[in-house]
């Protein structure tokens, strides 16, 4: 299996919004921090180069790509704009038949790896849901901390959840 992290291009933009967004039901919008109820974008305004763009050409986000098959995306953002000092790193696979086979792992590992060499921070951290198993375990497969869970804060389905937050210094990556 050849995994890359790659940025999205103009030229992809369609086959990405078709993989990523055109089911607003796809099984990965149930796992992907559904209690903030965000709205998917239109397929339109997605594709307009008049417009800004968060996925296209940006270096905190990277579309995984599987033996040439586009079939997910990592990214990460500042939780303290516009300080950034502490960043936080995201992964979805959008294609539920890619699921339980490595490649997420694969695909954070080389990500936090990319994160650690291009920026001096000392800390990368991981942010989920007490509902949300597979990013738990995916997270504690890398050996993240779990460094806070803030306990019944996500309101989904009729229920409290918790906000798990994961991280990993520089100095215990690099070992």
């Amino acid at each position: 299996m050849e995994l890359q992290l790659k940025e999205l291009k103009q030229d992809e933009l369609i086959d990405f919004w078709n993989l990523a967004f055109s089911n607003p039901n796809a099984e990965w919008t149930k796992w992907n921090g559904p209690y903030f109820h965000d709205k998917l974008p239109e397929k339109q305004a997605f594709i307009n180069l008049n417009q800004d763009n968060k996925y296209l050409q940006n270096p905190l986000r990277k579309i995984i790509w599987v033996d040439n098959q586009m079939i997910g995306m990592v990214s990460a953002y500042y939780e303290d704009e516009p300080l950034n000092q502490w960043l936080d790193v995201g992964i979805v696979v959008y294609k539920q038949d890619k699921w339980h086979r490595g490649i997420g792992k694969l695909a954070l590992k080389q990500w936090i790896d990319e994160l650690f060499e291009n920026t001096s921070l000392p800390h990368i951290g991981l942010t989920t849901w007490s509902g949300n198993y597979r990013m738990i375990g995916l997270a504690e497969s890398l050996e993240l901390k779990k460094e806070a869970e803030i306990r019944q804060v996500r309101f989904w389905k009729n229920q409290y959840w918790d906000s798990v937050k994961y991280g990993v210094l520089r100095s215990e990556w690099i070992k």
